[in-house]
């Protein structure tokens, strides 16, 4: 198998994979959040803080300047 058949081949899979995250947290209802320290991208070198869902960790929203300064001193 050549490089080119297996980069094609790994792209589908994630493909297939982001799908069906995409499906599962769409179906989640979001009951319990929290704040994390999350990726902005995915080549990112630093993290941002954002509210997370705590079942399936899709990213829910932006804390205010003072809960994100609250979250640091914890």
């Amino acid at each position: 198998m050549g490089i080119f058949q297996k980069i094609n081949n790994l792209l589908a899979k994630k493909q297939k994979i982001e799908k069906e995250i995409a499906i599962l947290q769409k179906s989640c209802k979001h009951s319990e959040k929290s704040m994390k320290l999350v990726w902005k991208h995915v080549d990112s070198t630093s993290p941002v803080i954002r509210y997370v869902c705590n079942k399936c960790s899709i990213v829910l929203g932006y804390p205010t300047q003072q809960e994100k300064d609250n979250f640091l001193k914890e």
